[in-house]
């Protein structure tokens, strides 16, 4: 990697030299200093470095600017570097998918489109894998906002070539259940917590989950159970109980709705928060964002996750999801992604960029 990144070769070529450049998260610093390096070197850009986050941005002047981002960061490696192109065109390896393939088509992009059709913010952040609190993104738009600023956002994340739109938001609360701890052979002098929950599980069991239709997509809610904590012994009657619930909701609500619906389900029961995130409106309805739509030519589809297009939303940008790896296979020891997909998404995002 002495030489740096070579932004002229082949996009599929390009994914595979930077697969090859490890970069578990929080350690994004050699690809960071690849990816600034090649950037600063383009005229066209002017080029801002935060930690592990490499923002660049041209100047033309147009109507609309666009924010394409991509995280530098892949999950801890499984035995799959250096990458393997195979003779069916598939390259294998860490990040392939998730999402070293987008940021190769971002680079492409940032280096082949000197006088795109709308103005352009390429941004490259770290640490997406892990815990919010070390998110880049999260920490510019903390420190530098207006970096991210933009009438649109193309989050590079895999999507198999389609246009997921918004995401949902998730929140997790613990319900609570209290009692009276005794000798198990004694239960009668004792209440038992874990048995108190039952009426928690059956509220869960006859939940009937939201599906709602914004934009033309449509966002399935869910409201389950991920854990369940309590006892102390295997004798001892347990005096507290705890089950977490995750609700997956649809961007229509804010996380203080969500959570007011979450309580009320509950309603009687101790209800306390313990993480939220808000979801993002898909913000179809934007020009931007329908000629994107038109430019991709497939059906999009509502995004049934998370994703860091949330951020967009809170900073007033709306924000899509579009990337060309399959994302059932990131985290996965056998990651890899078809070259020809590569090739395809770079040429779309080319064409809507010059049309």
């Amino acid at each position: 990697m002495g030489n740096g990144l070579d932004l002229e070769q082949d996009v599929a070529a390009l994914t595979a030299q930077l697969v090859d450049v490890r970069s578990v998260s929080r350690e994004e610093g050699e690809l960071a200093d690849l990816v600034e390096a090649a950037l600063a070197a383009l005229p066209h850009l002017r080029v801002d470095r935060d930690g592990h986050a490499v923002v660049a941005r041209t100047g033309l002047g147009r109507a609309e600017r666009v924010v394409l981002a991509g995280h530098l960061d892949t999950v801890p490696i499984a035995d799959n570097l250096p990458s393997r192109l195979d003779a069916d065109g598939v390259l294998w390896g860490c990040g392939t998918s998730d999402m070293k393939a987008g940021v190769a088509v971002q680079l492409k992009l940032a280096a082949g489109l000197p006088a795109p059709n709308r103005d352009l913010t390429f941004v490259f952040y770290d640490a997406e894998e892990i815990a919010a609190e070390f998110n880049g993104l999260k920490r510019l738009a903390d420190r530098h906002p207006d970096w991210l600023a933009g009438d649109f956002a193309v989050l590079m994340e895999p999507t198999d070539g389609r246009v997921d739109g918004g995401c949902q938001g998730t929140l997790r609360v613990q319900v609570r259940t209290t009692g009276r701890r005794a000798h198990s052979a004694r239960s009668w002098l004792g209440e038992n917590a874990i048995h108190k929950a039952a009426p928690i599980l059956a509220r869960l069991a006859a939940y009937e989950p939201r599906r709602v239709e914004i934009d033309g997509l449509v966002y399935p809610e869910g409201l389950n159970a991920v854990l369940i904590e309590g006892g102390h012994a295997g004798n001892v009657i347990p005096d507290s109980c705890a089950v977490t619930v995750n609700y997956r909701f649809a961007p229509d609500q804010s996380e203080d709705e969500a959570l007011e619906r979450v309580r009320g389900v509950f309603d009687g029961f101790e209800v306390v928060l313990t993480d939220s995130a808000p979801g993002a409106l898909p913000g179809l309805s934007q020009p931007a964002a329908a000629a994107f739509v038109e430019a991709i030519g497939t059906p999009p589809a509502a995004k049934e996750a998370w994703t860091d297009v949330a951020r967009f939303s809170a900073l007033g940008v709306p924000a899509v999801n579009y990337g060309p790896g399959d994302p059932t296979l990131a985290h996965t020891r056998e990651e890899h992604v078809r070259t020809a997909a590569v090739r395809e998404a770079e040429r779309k995002l080319r064409q809507w960029l010059t049309a």
